[in-house]
């Protein structure tokens, strides 16, 4: 049953489950909100990614960047997947959101830190901020869910204990650091499953595929902004607009060929279970994150042509055309089940794929990316087209 949302919020409401079923299930307004914040976080970590590579430092900066967007991504996605099952639209669900919000501005706060300095301090206090809003909903909802109160505790109880391991690693020996940091991710993303197991929360398939989508879509809009604004310094540098003319053009056409390569997909058909979900979900690790490093790439390739930064040709390459393949790869994986990965049609993306690192040892890796992005999109359009031309010829036809 559809829960009706005032645009003032209801005082209190049982946080009972919505139905899987639900008819027009769209992100609400402060969903949308709850994004653009958190993309605040994404820029920042981006921002602080682009000068890590500038400066030569790219396996600190690579480091760095995938455990600051953890943090981004694990709270953006724990959240997106509770409000697909349990948002209520009363006033305790907004204020908690709003704590989310602000503990993901804590983290944004933060990420130039952690990247420069490895000081992780900022970025904990902000994301156990927004993980123990978490517990308060999940308390809420195994409150007035009883069908599914054990998965709702289970949600409660590791996340509380996992916070409290996220708090203890700040007070441990430095060395210890990386390794206890790769333990806690093991058990975040373990809690999931964990809870699942003892009863499956009602998330809508299509409400789920627009937020990943609509999250998607305002990360290379971020994309988009940061590399308009290497451009604008680039300019004010007195750089010559030829000596950036082809890292523009290859910037634009990727992101463009990106954007229609994601939405080219049929999501909510993936979703059928929560095996495929589990799968589908903790892979858009790697799509967000590689989407913002495109930009980050892009970034370091026009202060790269200007005589800026410390990297060689190829590395500055490499921070472009490397997300931009992975970003592929992952699109693709994640929209395709396995008995449709045996014909010719799909030997496409992995050509596209291995030419994209290829142009990494051009001299126009930005231009030659967008342009086999490009066409990469191109070449699915047809496949696509005489697929639908198969299925509708009659059946006796030659």
């Amino acid at each position: 049953m559809s829960q009706s949302h005032s645009p003032f919020g209801a005082w209190i409401r049982p946080m009972t489950a919505r139905h899987t079923g639900e008819e027009h299930r769209s992100a609400t307004m402060l969903e949308l909100f709850f994004d653009l914040c958190f993309v605040a976080a994404v820029a920042q970590a981006s921002v602080a990614f682009e000068h890590e590579l500038a400066e030569g430092h790219i396996g600190h900066g690579i480091l760095g960047y995938a455990m600051v967007f953890f943090a981004i991504w694990w709270a953006w996605m724990n959240f997106t997947w509770f409000a697909s099952a349990y948002d209520t639209d009363d006033v305790p669900y907004r204020l908690l959101t709003l704590v989310q919000i602000a503990g993901a501005l804590v983290v944004a706060a933060g990420a130039g830190e952690a990247l420069a300095h490895e000081d992780f301090t900022v970025i904990t206090w902000g994301y156990v901020v927004m993980r123990l809003a978490m517990v308060t909903q999940w308390l809420r909802a195994a409150r007035s869910d009883p069908e599914r109160r054990r998965s709702c505790l289970r949600y409660a109880v590791g996340i509380l204990v996992v916070q409290v391991g996220w708090v203890a690693r700040l007070a441990l020996p430095e060395d210890w650091g990386l390794p206890l940091f790769a333990v806690l991710v093991l058990a975040e993303i373990a809690v999931p499953v964990w809870a699942e197991s003892a009863a499956m929360t009602t998330w809508h398939p299509h409400h789920i595929a627009e937020r990943y989508g609509l999250f998607t879509l305002i990360v290379l809009g971020e994309t988009m902004t940061a590399a308009t604004a290497a451009v604008r310094t680039a300019l004010d540098d007195e750089a010559a607009l030829g000596d950036i003319a082809t890292l523009v053009v290859g910037g634009v056409l990727t992101v463009f060929a990106l954007w229609w390569l994601y939405f080219s997909q049929n999501a909510p058909r993936r979703l059928t279970g929560l095996k495929a979900a589990i799968l589908w979900g903790y892979g858009h690790y790697l799509v967000f994150a590689s989407a913002a490093a495109v930009g980050a790439g892009l970034a370091v390739n026009v202060a790269h042509a200007t005589g800026h930064g410390h990297l060689s040709d190829r590395a500055a390459a490499a921070t472009f055309t490397v997300p931009a393949a992975v970003f592929i790869t992952l699109v693709w994986l994640l929209h395709h089940r396995a008995d449709e990965l045996r014909s010719r049609n799909d030997l496409i993306h992995p050509v596209a794929v291995l030419a994209v690192l290829a142009m990494t040892f051009t001299p126009v890796p930005v231009l030659g990316t967008g342009i086999l992005a490009a066409a990469l999109v191109a070449a699915t359009l047809v496949v696509a087209e005489r697929a639908r031309g198969g299925a509708d010829l009659p059946k006796d036809a030659t």
